[in-house]
This record gives structure tokens, sequence and C-alpha cells, in this order.
């Protein structure tokens, strides 16, 4: 019990004067913004860590149809975090409890490890050395000020793995400049922006993790509901898809079966609109992502190209598209978002979907 909580004069706008007040709206947007990245990220970590599930199911599958003793070892997603400040803090403290990943395989790197004891002693390792990080994780964030980011890129830039994710919550920097400092095209990083008539629903006090347990906070989050007033462009969304595809690709997986994974990863979870035939739940095909003229010539067994993150983010492709017009897509990604989060939406709970402004 928080002895503390009810006294005005520990609490954040006590001494604020009158005529300063109308600026504490800003307090909330600052939570807002931070909430969502936490939550988006940690969509994202859930998705790579199911994914390389189901490959790894599939593999081994596969090695057992044919009578085969060897054993595959599990190829477990690895994350890591560059800068130890608040959000860095936040970001882990949510990945450890909601996705969960374990701590043995989330690092920090921070010019002050000593100042995250806290992360140690439950078995995070922290430590000051980038580039290690780097050639270790699987997803990389960067959590660093922009101020701080030229150098940290040029420390880094040679030690990525092709199909390292990174993801970038440096706003300041853009994808295009981001690319050029990393030499690295496997690049996410969402653009947030409050819309009008801005919604302080994120009580600046609770913790983010808390919050996120909350169904009313969780669905502001979520890619398509303007609940919150805070909006993420559909090239982020549309970006996560092609990250996918580019893990896919990284294992040397067949078109057809990477088109396989990608509609038991993002469209397992349906909603009360696709009543009792799923047949008539939307696919997603080959041609939603490359031109009909390139998946029509793909020989059977071959891989899907590889992709640059950085253009699918920054010009329309087929599957933005798709996004931004498909409703049965949309509606099976916002259950999957919430279910993600362990929260199961009714139909009277779905919300009203809202794509302006969003590419």
């Amino acid at each position: 019990m928080d002895m503390l909580s009810d006294l005005k004069s520990m609490q954040f706008e006590y001494g604020i004067e009158e005529e300063d007040r109308c600026w504490l709206y800003l307090q909330g947007r600052y939570q807002g913004r931070m909430t969502e990245a936490c939550a988006h990220a940690t969509f994202l970590c859930k998705l790579l860590h199911n994914l390389r599930k189901l490959i790894y199911e599939t593999q081994t599958s596969r090695y057992r149809s044919i009578g085969s003793h060897y054993t595959l070892p599990k190829d477990e997603l690895k994350v890591g975090i560059i800068g130890g400040g608040h959000l860095g803090k936040q970001l882990a403290h949510v990945l450890l409890h909601l996705v969960p990943i374990p701590p043995e395989r989330l690092w920090i790197s921070t010019r002050r490890p000593e100042a995250l004891e806290e992360f140690q002693k439950l078995g995070i390792r922290c430590f000051y050395h980038n580039a290690y990080l780097v050639g270790w994780a699987d997803v990389i964030f960067l959590c660093c000020l922009p101020s701080q980011l030229p150098n940290i890129c040029a420390e880094i830039h040679t030690s990525f793995k092709k199909d390292s994710i990174v993801y970038s919550f440096v706003a300041a920097i853009p994808i295009p400049r981001l690319k050029r400092l990393l030499d690295h095209s496997n690049i996410l990083r969402p653009h947030y922006q409050c819309v009008e008539g801005f919604a302080n629903i994120w009580q600046s006090n609770r913790e983010i993790t808390a919050a996120l347990q909350d169904p009313v906070i969780l669905q502001a989050t979520c890619p398509y509901n303007p609940l919150g007033k805070l909006r993420t462009q559909l090239r982020w969304l549309s970006g996560v898809f092609y990250a996918a595809l580019n893990t896919c690709t990284a294992k040397d997986l067949p078109h057809a079966l990477t088109m396989q994974l990608m509609n038991e990863l993002f469209l397992s979870v349906h909603s009360d609109n696709c009543g009792e035939d799923e047949a008539s739940c939307p696919k997603l095909l080959i041609q939603d992502f490359v031109s009909q003229v390139y998946a029509k010539g793909l020989p059977q067994r071959r891989p899907l190209p590889w992709f640059d993150l950085t253009a699918v983010q920054l010009r329309d492709t087929p599957f933005s598209r798709k996004l931004l017009t498909c409703t049965g897509l949309q509606d099976h990604i916002i259950q999957l978002y919430c279910n993600e989060f362990g929260f199961a939406l009714t139909k009277e709970q779905q919300p009203v979907v809202s794509t302006s402004s969003m590419f």
C-alpha cells in the first residue's frame, strides 16, 4: 500500500501556477507515446518469438517425417537494448513481464551499467559494449539520445547479422539517415502523431507494465484504434509483416511454407465477424507482398526475396494498400493484437476502425 498516494503535496501538479496548468497535457502526451512505444515493441517481440517457434516446430516435424534423429537446437529470440535511461528501463520491464523474455536473453548496453542493479539481480546482462550486444541480439532497440546516435552507429554498423532487426525510438533521426549511419536496411522506426482532440487517458503516474494490462489503455495502443488520439503510421505495421517475411527468408524457407506460417501467425485469432464459417476469413497471399508478375515467376522451392524495411516504411507497397482497405484483415489484426496481451475482444468492444491520416 502506498501511504503517500493521496497526499496532494507529493503529486506532480502540486505547486504549479494556475496559468501554467494548461501545459499539463504534455505530460499525458509523453506518457501516451511511451506507453504506445513499449506496447508496439512488445507486440513485435511476441510475434517474432511465436514465428521462431512455428519455424522450429515445422523443421523438427520435417526431420521426423524422413526418419532423421537429428535434433535441432532451439532458436529462441534474443533482445538487446542500447540505452539504460527511462525508456530503456521501462521497455526492459515490459519485455520481461509481458512477452515474456527470459532474463538471460535480454541484454542492456549503457554507459552506466552500475545504475541497473535491479536488472542485474534479475539475471539480465548489463554492460557497456554496444558492438558486442549487436553481434549477439536478433532485435536491437535503440533507446539513446539523438546526440548519441551517430557515435553509437559508428561503433555498431559492422557488427550486425543480416537478419538483425534494428528498432529505433530515436524520433529525431529519420529512416533514410538511420539507414546510411548503420549501413543496414532491416530497420523499423514507428512514427507517432497526436491528433485533434487529444484525450489524456494515460495516467502519467502509472507503471507501463500495469497500464498495458488495463483493457482501455491496451485498446488505445492498438493500430487502427483512435481512442487514445495517438496514431502510428500503418507503414510501421506493414514493416512488421515484412520483417516476419525476412525472418523466414533468413531461414531459407520456400515461399509457400513462408505464406503458410504467416497465415498461422497473423490470422489465427478470429473475430466474431468471422461467424461459423472461417473460410470467409482473409488469407495472406504471396501477391499481397510482391507484384503479381514476380509472384507468378517465382520457383516453388525458392524463398521470398529480401525486403528493405526502410523502403517498405517510406512508400506504398501491395501490402500497405491491403492494410488500408481490407476490413477483414483489420479485424483480425485488432483481435490478434489484444489477444497477444491476454485480452479477448467481444463484438461490442471491437473499435471503430480509423485509417485516416495513417499513411
